[in-house]
């Protein structure tokens, strides 16, 4: 393997418009490269490590279906289960149509429609339900009691008929709340993380955790996009500058809530052992085994129709199918992929991403620290630069 064409990416990257740069890459279970490039504290002159500390929000979903998919495994539920049976608030869930009338849906949602984000769920931070749990909780938030404020929201359409991002992943941190009896946090560290032999984890930021963070940007132009789900899907101009973030997610809404959808601060090393675990077939660089090979393969197996396809339609997902919460490759002609078939994971909107091929056992996670992160262009470019160093 000859990794130099990588190592000159992520330097092309980071003289472009990305402060700081890692990457981890395994391969058969076996870390085979690591680089860093730029730098963690741009005014500083501080060069990123690969040991810093990142939000790497959306890229916490993976963990979140992993999560949930033990509980599947153990026999805990179906897919087709209905939400209400876990939550009863979904039982009876509204829509609201062009005119802003409400109706009742038709549908019920399933887990199923958690995990695929065609629930109907939105992601608006500031919705009525969400202000509402914001004056109950007196801003604490905890996780499902929040998740069962967000059921007074109306949905965007019939559960199942279309694919939307959304807080359906929180939702299912829920569930998993319910089944487990502890807090989605603990469930996740002590099931997932410890056994694996990731310690140094976070849901939450304190001042010694942002004291080991890299400084998160944002890539400010007359274009900045300002709304962090369509900072993920777009590109900015050209001409711009950095400027210098708080190190918060505003994602995670009170100091008792886990945000299975974008909680998670770690480091780059740590995060990329859960990556070559899922390509692995569950059994992670350290031996243990936290999840089954058909489970992953379940996890990885495309759940959309072609007419839900029409709505996952962000340039980077060119040629993927949407499985349990993670793109997975189904097209290597429209993805324009020197990659595997099957080869599933998810990004984040400062600049996360992990790629898992239990084909070739082959997995990394990649991180930047820039809202505003630049996935359109870094993200498939980065996955054939990868693929040509071992193929």
């Amino acid at each position: 393997m000859d990794f130099s064409y990588l190592k000159e990416f992520m330097d092309r990257l980071t003289s472009w418009r990305i402060p700081g740069n890692s990457i981890v890459v395994y391969h058969k279970n076996k870390e085979v490269f690591r680089y860093s490039s730029g730098f963690s504290d741009v005014e500083n002159r501080i060069k990123m490590t690969g040991d810093e500390l990142l939000n790497i929000y959306s890229c916490s979903k993976v963990a979140t279906v992993t999560a949930a998919l033990q509980l599947y495994e153990k026999g805990y539920f179906l897919l087709n289960d209905p939400l209400y049976e876990y939550i009863p608030e979904f039982k009876q869930m509204y829509i609201r149509d062009k005119e802003g009338n409400l109706e009742k849906a038709n549908n019920t949602i399933t887990l199923r429609n958690l995990f695929t984000m065609t629930a109907g769920f939105s992601y608006d931070m500031n919705s009525h339900g969400l202000n509402e749990a914001r004056q109950k909780t007196k801003g604490k938030m905890p996780t499902l009691e929040t998740v069962r404020y967000i059921a007074k929201d109306a949905l965007l359409f019939e559960p199942g008929t279309r694919w939307a991002y959304s807080l359906g992943h929180d939702v299912l941190a829920g569930v998993v709340e319910v089944i487990s009896g502890q807090r989605f946090s603990d469930y996740v560290k002590k099931n997932i993380f410890e056994p694996i032999g990731i310690k140094e984890i976070y849901y939450h930021r304190t001042d010694k955790v942002e004291e080991k963070m890299a400084c998160q940007y944002i890539y400010r132009t007359k274009e900045n996009v300002s709304d962090l789900v369509k900072a993920q899907i777009s590109s900015v101009g050209e001409e711009g500058y950095w400027e210098k973030d708080s190190k918060a997610v505003t994602y995670v809404l009170g100091p008792e809530y886990d945000s299975g959808g974008a909680g998670i601060v770690v480091s780059a090393p740590d995060y990329a052992k859960f990556a070559s675990c899922l390509a692995n077939g569950g059994i992670a660089p350290n031996g243990e085994k936290i999840i089954s090979k058909g489970t992953i393969d379940l996890l990885r197996t495309n759940q959309l129709s072609d007419n839900l396809l029409k709505d996952f339609n962000w340039s980077q997902l060119a040629g993927y199918g949407y499985g349990l919460g993670v793109r997975t490759m189904i097209d290597r002609a429209k993805g324009g992929t020197n990659g595997e078939l099957g080869e599933f994971g998810w990004g984040g909107a400062a600049g996360a991403t992990l790629l898992a091929d239990p084909e070739n056992e082959f997995a990394y996670f990649y991180a930047h620290h820039m809202k505003n992160p630049q996935e359109g262009y870094y993200q498939p470019r980065l996955r054939n630069v990868a693929y040509s160093c071992i193929k």
